[in-house]
């Protein structure tokens, strides 16, 4: 998948003057190429300076039975607690904080207790101001999520964030169903203080676990997508783990990157074609 015609057109002369393989186009800029065997690492190299996002995976079973997706900087373009934190007054220091945790420096855990006591005494309506005023979803987020649905699969949201934006995130993309922590409020504030469990990366990893067991599939069949380190293990777990313009920690591990198309790439990656898709 090419984020400009040049860029593909490059990519596709590449990937056929070092494979000999079957190419089947799935949208303007977007093909399939059916290999057997070839220096598949080589490849990547071959493709690394040019701003394209691939998958390289067996062609079976692709078009997964479950999406379990991160929503800040996913999903949506912002991390909803470092908005709200503006609100507050505090964005700068729980911004680094945030950064720290997606990077993998910080535990999870802490460092949302830490960053939530910041918020200690914001008036409830700051929420529904921040998701009004900054909260949007990703290009081709809604299409990856209805097209999947369409297409028999479930969709799940599990965020390391809040409920009170998971559940109008989810009903905004098309997600069947959304996990997220739960922020205390007393008297029409915020008490600085986060509901227990704190979910994160070990939610994450058993959402993943109990929605494919319920679904009765293996984590083959699923598709994890995320940004930042408490993503980590569900990526790793899925059949397909994608790293979303993600932190180097996840981009290193994941099974592919999108870094310069939008999260339709995700349905090419899985095989289906532009007229697949939701409209």
């Amino acid at each position: 998948m090419g984020a400009n015609p040049d860029a593909y057109a490059q990519a596709v002369s590449r990937v056929e003057a070092r494979l000999s393989s079957r190419r089947e186009d799935l949208g303007p800029l977007a093909a399939d190429f059916f290999v057997e065997g070839g220096d598949l690492e080589a490849l990547k190299t071959d493709l690394a300076d040019l701003p394209v996002d691939f998958a390289i995976q067996p062609a079976d079973n692709r078009k997964k039975r479950l999406l379990i997706a991160d929503m800040d900087s996913t999903i949506i373009n912002v991390e909803c607690l470092d908005e709200l934190a503006d609100f507050a007054g505090v964005k700068a220091q729980v911004s680094e904080i945030t950064e720290r945790a997606m990077r993998g420096e910080l535990a999870f855990e802490g460092a949302l207790r830490e960053r939530v006591g910041m918020l200690k005494g914001l008036g409830v309506e700051a929420l529904q101001s921040c998701y009004d005023q900054r909260v949007r979803l990703n290009p081709g987020a809604e299409i990856l999520v209805r097209t999947m649905a369409q297409h028999g699969a479930r969709c799940a949201l599990v965020s390391g964030g809040f409920t009170f934006f998971t559940s109008r995130v989810a009903q905004a993309a098309g997600f069947h169903l959304n996990r997220a922590n739960t922020l205390i409020e007393l008297d029409g504030v915020l008490t600085g203080q986060v509901g227990d469990p704190i979910l994160g990366k070990e939610a994450k990893l058993a959402a993943l676990n109990e929605e494919t067991a319920d679904l009765g599939v293996t984590p083959a069949e699923a598709l994890a997508v995320g940004d930042g380190a408490n993503d980590l293990a569900m990526i790793e777990a899925a059949g397909l783990g994608v790293a979303y313009r993600a932190k180097p920690i996840v981009a290193a591990q994941a099974d592919a990157k999108v870094d310069h198309t939008d999260l339709t790439t995700l349905l090419y990656f899985q095989g289906y074609r532009t007229e697949e898709f939701y409209k």
